[in-house]
């Protein structure tokens, strides 16, 4: 008992646990669960608390797993997304290329043989890249950087050897012609950038700060390879390989400073390379609509023709009139015109479906892996492939001039084809180990 100083007494205090105070209790101490109820696990309650805000996390969850484990289907979306345009590729040439295929065939011995010449090369063409694809993705990260610097020279001396012995190609000399085979070691090249690039860069650290260690020696050695190919005349393609060169030096973390120089530079040179060609000049004054005597604008407009005539679902497969002799190259660089016309709306929004599947499955494969070599290959695997469709179709859609840019996967020619399933296998043998957690920010 305690007593006041005036002698009263007063009741025992029950003083509360300060633990249980704080839980919210009622000045009982706390040593257990309430009774009759079960404590939720605490991986149930981090499930809750991390559960995605948005139908897009919830998609990309459900995809590739959460974000401490990983259900490996980026190897899968990528490997199906491939396999998916490859096929519809080779539908499209040879339902575009028929008619140049006939007109061969009716001036020539062999016939019926040669009908679907383009069709059989592409063919083949594809089974060499599906299986270069499948060799490739079972190699690792050791084995590309041992390779790096061998592929970049093996690229320097097949560029050389173009401009020695080249063959020229629709005002382009950027072909060399091996007995039956016609090859194009711009489209090789790219792929020794990715490897290259990735190989230098991803020995910077945060010396990637300094413009010196930004720069050299990636942008003389890259520029070294593009030079030789505007030297060819091919605009189209330097422009794909400057857009692989601004992609691995943004993945490996150059600042944006760096790059916007080089961006500014580049576009400089891009305008100045075509006021010095008669050639370009006049294509860009067609796509301004400025000048469209001898038939500047045919080939486009015949492009925006196929892709009004399609309407909705298309005038059906291998029913296209555009591609008798209106639309030139109609089985390569405007061959998504052909798409429009035969498969309408829907099908060339299965083509950008197909292209954004693909997208977002590198995107998913870069994010989980920590090693700057595979996030610097994978992103600039995916510049490659992704601008490059955007450009081919931002061509065709009249939003840029005609440069000459094939279609991935789809359109017709063999170097591209090749070389562009063997990039995939790369991206595959990085898909293939996907690590458990995504990195966490410092």
């Amino acid at each position: 008992m305690v007593t006041t100083p005036t002698g009263s007494k007063r009741k025992p205090v029950l003083r509360r646990n300060p633990a249980a105070t704080a839980g919210g209790g009622t000045g009982e101490a706390k040593t257990g669960p309430k009774a009759g109820t079960t404590p939720a696990p605490a991986n149930r309650r981090g499930k809750l608390l991390a559960k995605p805000a948005s139908l897009v996390e919830r998609f990309l969850v459900l995809l590739e797993g959460s974000g401490r484990s990983a259900t490996g289907s980026s190897y899968y979306m990528i490997l199906g997304a491939t396999l998916a345009l490859t096929a519809i590729g080779l539908m499209m040439v040879l339902s575009a290329s028929s008619v140049e295929s006939i007109a061969a065939a009716a001036g020539s011995d062999a016939g019926a043989a040669t009908t679907f010449d383009l069709f059989l090369k592409q063919s083949m063409f594809a089974a060499a890249g599906v299986i270069a694809m499948l060799g490739l993705s079972r190699l690792g990260p050791s084995h590309y950087r041992a390779l790096a610097w061998f592929l970049y020279g093996l690229a320097f001396i097949l560029l050389v050897l173009v401009l020695v012995i080249g063959k020229e190609v629709n005002g382009n000399k950027n072909w060399i012609e091996i007995g039956p085979i016609t090859g194009q070691p711009s489209e090789a090249a790219k792929l020794a950038m990715v490897i290259w690039f990735a190989a230098v860069l991803s020995m910077k650290g945060r010396l990637i700060n300094e413009w010196k260690h930004a720069l050299i020696p990636v942008v003389p050695g890259g520029g070294l390879l593009i030079l030789l190919v505007m030297l060819g005349s091919d605009l189209g393609t330097v422009i794909v390989m400057g857009m692989i060169m601004m992609a691995a030096l943004f993945f490996a973390g150059a600042p944006l400073r760096f790059l916007g120089v080089l961006g500014a530079g580049a576009a400089f040179g891009a305008v100045l390379m075509s006021l010095v060609s008669s050639n370009r000049s006049s294509r860009i004054s067609a796509w301004l609509q400025l000048d469209c005597s001898t038939g500047l604008c045919d080939q486009a407009n015949a492009g925006m023709y196929a892709l009004a005539s399609g309407g909705w679902l298309g005038v059906g497969i291998g029913q296209s009139r555009q591609k008798w002799n209106w639309i030139p190259e109609a089985h390569n660089d405007f061959i998504f015109a052909i798409i429009g016309e035969e498969f309408g709306l829907l099908g060339t929004l299965v083509v950008v479906s197909l292209f954004a599947v693909l997208a977002i499955a590198t995107v998913r494969v870069t994010m989980r892996h920590t090693d700057p070599f595979i996030r610097i290959v994978c992103g600039a695997i995916l510049v490659w492939i992704i601008g490059q469709a955007s450009v081919n179709i931002a061509m065709v859609t009249g939003l840029l001039p005609v440069i000459g840019v094939p279609l991935p996967f789809i359109s017709y020619g063999g170097s591209s084809l090749t070389f562009t399933l063997a990039a995939v296998g790369v991206l595959l043998s990085f898909a293939r180990k996907i690590p458990e957690s995504e990195p966490t920010a410092p």
